[in-house]
């Protein structure tokens, strides 16, 4: 069966008609174009395709689209603003957080979510709230890095 959702996306409010086993990431991705949110292992494993959900970092590949009616989703698109990067982003480029950047959209929107619900976190926390999102490249001292650098610009 198909159904019409309405979804606030970036900001911008949305119907788009999605089939009940339909996933977020391919209406992302598919029907709205927002190619930011990676389909990685496609089992919610490697935390590529993570989004805020009502301002909750969720795996876009295992969120049925029709289960999120009436939500916030932000992808790794709407975190720019009018061109200038967010502080998250900026930290990333600036600290080498980002290798390939395969992984990176999933990162940043994780630890965007962590620095909402804690805005000075230590090292462990960091750790902790990443520890769904895999990278291929890095060791991610970087990445860790990366987080720290953004929390201490938004103080």
């Amino acid at each position: 069966m198909k159904r019409l959702v309405s979804l606030k996306v970036n900001g911008n409010q949305i119907e788009d008609v999605v089939s009940d086993n339909q996933l977020l990431i391919d209406l992302l991705r598919e029907q709205l174009g927002l190619t930011g949110a990676k389909k990685g292992c496609d089992g919610g494993e490697c935390g590529a395709c993570t989004v805020l959900v009502n301002g909750r970092p969720r795996l876009s590949c295992i969120t049925l689209a029709a289960s999120v009616e009436g939500a916030s989703i932000e992808t790794i698109e709407g975190q720019a603003r009018n061109g200038v990067l967010s502080a998250l982003q900026r930290a990333f480029h600036e600290n080498l957080g980002a290798q390939c950047g395969f992984c990176t959209p999933g990162m940043i929107m994780t630890a965007e979510g962590l620095l909402r619900e804690n805005s000075d976190p230590n090292e462990d926390q960091i750790k902790e709230a990443l520890g769904g999102n895999l990278c291929r490249c890095t060791g991610y001292v970087k990445i860790i890095r990366s987080v720290q650098v953004a929390a201490e610009a938004v103080q």
